[in-house]
């Protein structure tokens, strides 16, 4: 169990509603995602999931679709299965829900979450950022957007969102 920095109020960076984060080891260097307060753990538009259970654990292999309103690009993943939840989708029904651990990057800070995976086809975002993962690391300004500067982003995924909001 790895124990998070417990950070001041004052050390701790403001964020808007929506921000670009990347996610280094499912190899996405951004996606837009929303913020939300109301939910605890993390979640991201997956399909074609798949349970693969080898020796060593039980892994996971999906497919995302990184960018809003796009289906053309597609990134293949695969990662520990950390577990199977019961989680209240928006609409209040509780979904099982696959759960893996995975590093977010916000800005120039790269941290461990919990991720689950389900279908967001009919959501606005691609991904929602829960509670739990900015838990004493950030601040939420509901009235803002982007506080985290694009240029903060990876390299690599610059010119992939360069004019995109």
């Amino acid at each position: 169990h790895e124990t998070r920095p417990v950070l001041k109020r004052a050390q701790r960076r403001v964020i808007g509603w929506r921000e670009w984060v990347g996610l280094p080891e499912l190899g996405i260097a951004a996606i837009k995602a929303k913020i939300d307060t109301g939910a605890r753990t993390s979640v991201i538009h997956a399909w074609n999931i798949v349970l693969d259970e080898r020796r060593g654990g039980s892994w996971v292999a999906f497919d995302l679709h990184p960018i809003q309103r796009n289906n053309k690009e597609i990134v293949s993943c695969r990662a520990l299965l950390l577990g199977v939840r019961e989680i209240r989708n928006s609409g209040g029904h509780v979904e099982r829900r696959y759960v893996i651990r995975t590093k977010l990057q916000l800005g120039s800070k790269i941290w461990p979450i919990d991720l689950s995976l389900t279908n967001r086809d009919a959501m606005g975002f691609r991904m929602l950022l829960g509670r739990a993962a900015i838990r004493r690391r950030a601040m939420v300004d509901p009235g803002r957007s982007f506080l985290v500067s694009k240029n903060d982003v990876q390299p690599s995924a610059r010119r992939r969102i360069k004019g995109r909001d």
